[in-house]
This record gives C-alpha cells, structure tokens and sequence, in this order.
C-alpha cells in the first residue's frame, strides 16, 4: 500500500463501497472522513454502527502501517470497540486516529468519530497486530 497517494488507497475495497476518504496521515495520527447516506444507513435512516467501526478500524490500520517497515511487517486488527453517543442523519463524519502505544507487536489506537458541528459521534479504540513477514 503507497500512503503517497491517499486518494488511491481505497479503491476497489470496503473504503471505495462507503464512501471513506483518507485526508490526512502523520507519524502517530490518521483522519479521514465518510458520508452519512444511503451506503452508511442503517434500515432507520441513522448512520450505522457498523460503518462507523469500519471507519474507525480503517483509521487505525492506516495508522500503524504508515509506522512498520513494510518490506518486513504487515498490520491486521485484533481487536475493536466502539461507544455510538449520538445519532447522524446526513453529512460527513471526519475520524481522528491517534496513537496511543506503540509496541513490537501490538499497536492501541484511540479514534473518535465527530459530525460536522464537532460533536462527538462514536468513541473506538482499536488494537492492531504487527506481524513480521517470512
């Protein structure tokens, strides 16, 4: 994966289906941003959880891959949980990622998922494996 071009990261993948766009990826800190419509729904019209743990999950994984040496480790998650504190009609939601460790195989991230007003949408965090390659 080439973190050079955010804009290719996604296609033909889970990114591509709902709508997810990586707009920004630093040493430790990952944002990125997904719609609010017909793909993101659940059947009530509200953002589903699920798509809001896919994005929160994206997050992290970008995250940590933008931190191994990808000619010798890979990143997978292990592990996600995620808080829904407010329901989201329509719009964009925007995820930070941001790192909070950094072991040898283990990697924790804490992401929160906010609407256009800057309210708090979801609380994640995410433990991604780092997996050496033989």
């Amino acid at each position: 994966m080439d973190l050079t071009n955010l804009g290719e990261i996604g296609k033909g993948t889970l990114l591509e289906a709902l709508g997810i766009e990586i707009t920004e990826v630093g040493k430790g800190h990952v944002v990125a941003t997904m719609p609010v419509d017909h793909r993101t729904h659940q059947p009530f019209g509200l953002l589903h959880g699920g798509a809001s743990v896919a994005l929160a999950e994206t997050v992290a994984s970008i995250g940590a891959y933008a931190l191994i040496d990808p000619e010798k480790e890979s990143v997978v998650g292990l592990e996600i949980n995620a808080n829904h504190v407010r329901a989201v009609r329509s719009g964009t939601v925007t995820a930070t990622g941001k790192i909070l460790h950094r072991g040898k195989t283990t990697m924790v991230w804490d992401i929160k998922i906010v609407d256009e007003q800057e309210r708090l949408v979801c609380v994640s965090r995410c433990t991604i494996a780092v997996i050496k390659k033989s």
